[in-house]
């Protein structure tokens, strides 16, 4: 009986792909069976499944962030359907990002585990099966919180198979889970800092994230709250938030105490490729910078702050300067004997930031008239000849149809590389590590979880340590709820890839997307039969290639 897989085009692209990920398992072009036979051929099988998350968090991030409250269109275009839902269809741009990387992943992982009963037997043998697990069901989450229940391929293939059925998002969720507890059962306990491998805390960390969102939905178990809750103070294990949050995100500290679990890159891997072998993380989330006569790196015009994203912050939040670069620096620096001022790059190369002059100042929500009168004066002397204030309300992505110039919209710095393997005339190419679980994001799981467990105020002690390390006064049982909650991990999580899950989980998308972004009204959701399009469609190229019809579409496609 013929195996239930994928379609067939993401089998050839898994089976017989050039991706230098693929590549990299190949040894001389020794025959696979014959080099994963082996306990280092084995390992190097292992460690591809770790390459492929390159390709599913490495591109445009559009799946991850498009179409929210928090982010919006800037003076460049967003794939349209995805940014505004109105011309979301199965054909629209970049709605199969997801959707084939992670096949790939799985099938890499299917073809691992599919060798562990057949290579060397060594005693770490069984470690190495729970990280490939653990890999497989972070693909298979986001494939069914992206496009709900989708086919579960979890045996190794070899020829393709051109018809598949679509299990049901109860289904993968419980293959989430079983993957999941296998992994805890075996993946080992050494510190992510260290060893840049999956551990019981990262394991833990994704069980919690998993329960939580299963919780939400109508197959949702009644216990699932309390076991994401404590998965999540697993995860936890009593580590507070010790770390400035200025240190979180500092180039060159990405492996840090508080980092779960990241797609590692490293700089020297890229160099075969430097233009293509990186990710795309520091391109987004604030404006381009300035052409190629002020020294500044090329940065996208899009996924660019919202009014309601910037105005979350309070006077003290220390987040707000780790953030957000509010100030933009210009300064001298020397290249083939040719010496000019220069923006942004200054501010991390200069031994003395203190004395660059300002080219740009944002001024924050909380900045009176006598404030402002304050900087002005403080700030006197470190203006430059082309100074420019931005006050409040004047530098967010609506306000882009006023005035798109340069630098007029407030840059987030977290994710900056000030060592990119390219020049910013080649594209945006960074080698930064992307962090997608860390301490602070578990510790409002953890508050959410608790919250809907029932226990209010336990969830509020884990968000108040968030709140704590941010320098910022507590909250208050009275304050405290999902809304509460999807404004802390909206400032605390600016970037990092989360906020389309968290609405789409929350059951918040619709009423918070046509709130506070000013390209979406709340219209722009209903599609086919009037029904809502929550999740992403199904990619036509999947139901196109797929000789099994009876494979229904998302609601409202």
């Amino acid at each position: 009986m013929k195996k239930i897989i994928i379609l067939v085009g993401i089998m050839l692209a898994a089976l017989s792909s050039c991706s230098d990920y693929i590549e990299e398992e190949s040894l001389s072009n020794v025959p696979a069976d014959q080099t994963y036979k082996t306990a280092s051929g084995f390992q190097l099988l292992v460690n591809s499944n770790y390459a492929w998350l390159k390709s599913i968090y490495g591109g445009n991030p559009w799946l991850f962030e498009s179409g929210t409250d928090m982010y919006a269109e800037g003076r460049t275009p967003e794939p349209a359907g995805l940014s505004q839902y109105t011309l979301l269809i199965p054909t629209a741009d970049n709605v199969a990002d997801l959707y084939r990387p992670c096949y790939q992943l799985i099938q890499s992982v299917n073809k691992t585990i599919y060798y562990s009963g057949i290579t060397e037997q060594t005693p770490n043998l069984n470690t190495l099966v729970g990280e490939a697990r653990f890999l497989r069901a972070q693909a298979y989450f986001l494939l069914v919180q992206t496009y709900g229940g989708v086919a579960i391929v979890d045996e190794h293939i070899t020829s393709p198979v051109l018809s598949f059925k679509r299990n049901t998002a109860e289904e993968v969720y419980t293959k989430i889970i079983g993957d999941l507890d296998a992994a805890l059962a075996s993946v080992g306990t050494s510190a992510y800092s260290t060893s840049g491998k999956v551990n019981k805390r990262a394991v833990n960390d994704l069980l919690a994230k998993v329960y939580l969102t299963r919780g939400y939905e109508t197959f949702g178990k009644p216990d699932d709250f309390s076991k994401a809750a404590a998965y999540a103070d697993a995860a936890i294990a009593g580590q507070t938030l010790g770390l400035a949050f200025d240190q979180l995100f500092k180039p060159g500290n990405d492996l840090n105490a508080e980092t779960i679990f990241s797609v590692q890159y490293d700089k020297a891997s890229t160099s075969t490729d430097p233009t293509k072998l990186g990710n795309n993380q520091f391109y987004y989330f604030g404006p381009y910078l300035g052409g190629a006569e002020t020294g500044a790196p090329l940065r996208s015009y899009n996924l660019c702050p919202t009014a309601y994203a910037l105005s979350l912050y309070e006077k003290g939040d220390k987040r707000w300067d780790a953030t957000f670069m509010t100030e933009i620096l210009e300064g001298p620096e020397t290249n083939n004997g040719q010496t000019k001022t220069i923006l942004y790059f200054p501010y991390y190369r200069s031994a003395n930031p203190a004395a660059l002059k300002v080219r740009h100042f944002y001024e924050p929500k909380w900045f009176t008239p006598a404030d402002r009168l304050a900087w002005e004066t403080a700030n006197a002397s470190r203006k430059a000849a082309t100074f420019v204030y931005h006050p409040w309300g004047e530098y967010d992505a609506a306000h882009t149809l006023i005035d798109n110039r340069d630098c007029y919209t407030i840059p987030v710095k977290k994710f900056d590389d000030p060592d990119p393997t390219t020049p910013s005339s080649t594209g945006p190419v960074s080698t930064r590590d992307i962090i997608l679980a860390r301490l602070g994001e578990t510790y409002l799981i953890a508050a959410e979880a608790y919250l809907k467990a029932g226990v209010p105020t336990t969830g509020l002690d884990r968000l108040n340590e968030v709140r704590r390390r941010a320098g910022v006064a507590n909250a208050t049982i009275g304050q405290f709820n999902i809304d509460y909650i999807l404004d802390e991990r909206g400032r605390e999580l600016v970037g990092e890839y989360k906020r389309w899950f968290d609405l789409k989980r929350t059951g918040t998308l619709v009423a918070r997307a046509s709130a506070y972004n000013y390209k979406i009204k709340a219209a722009n959701f209903v599609g086919v039969g009037g029904q809502l399009k929550i999740l992403r469609p199904i990619p036509q190229t999947a139901l196109d290639l797929n000789q099994n019809k009876d494979f229904p579409q998302n609601p409202g496609y």
